[in-house]
């Protein structure tokens, strides 16, 4: 297991980990960097109209552990059919989750986890990890709940390590690592919390 503090400062520092293979991590910091400014995410019409509906609700934490394990399985997102997660990654994410520090946003459908997204949560920055959905449109109710959330919370900083095109219709844009890392420094700072003191 990666240890929590280890994790701590490496996104703090701009590095964050992935497996290449089962057993063998490796720790990135991309450059250019990708994220979503809060104030460009773009909601495209069918998007917000699938939110009006109210077809998905949307919880925080509330299934932590299946979310990661759901990233972890092939399906789990629109724009990457390989897999970076192994048990290695699973236990640490699960560890930082109990510390309070790892975040999962789920869209359900009835009682059924239809897709969702995790990160971490230091300061005020967010650090999208993966998404997945098992019901069309769910994982990107999910990105759009969390965009609102930050904003609504003071959040400064989503960052989704790089830019697909996937990511790109959301308003991804790419920065380069300087730019980034001031961003990063100044998100820091903040004094943000995704959740309450008490489990919601």
């Amino acid at each position: 297991m990666i240890p929590s503090e280890l994790l701590v400062s490496a996104y703090s520092s701009g590095w964050f980990p992935m497996a290449i293979d089962e057993g063998e991590i490796r720790w990135y910091s991309p450059d250019p960097r990708g994220i979503i400014p809060l104030d460009g995410f773009h909601m495209p019409s069918r998007l917000a109209r699938v939110i009006r509906s109210g077809r998905f609700r949307i919880e925080i934490d509330r299934d932590f552990p299946s979310v990661i394990r759901a990233c972890a399985n092939a399906d789990r997102r629109e724009d990457d059919p390989g897999t970076w997660i192994d048990g290695e990654i699973l236990t640490s994410y699960l560890a930082l989750h109990q510390q309070g520090i790892a975040h999962s946003v789920e869209a359900w459908e009835g009682e059924q986890l239809a897709g969702g997204l995790y990160g971490v949560a230091l300061g005020g920055a967010f650090f999208g990890e993966s998404m997945f959905h098992r019901v069309t449109d769910a994982s990107k109710v999910a990105l759009a709940a969390l965009v609102e959330r930050m904003t609504a919370r003071g959040f400064t900083l989503l960052d989704v390590q790089w830019v697909t095109p996937h990511l790109e219709r959301f308003g991804a844009i790419e920065i380069s690592r300087n730019d980034y890392l001031g961003l990063l420094q100044q998100a820091l700072e903040v004094d943000a919390r995704f959740v309450d003191a008490l489990r919601e």
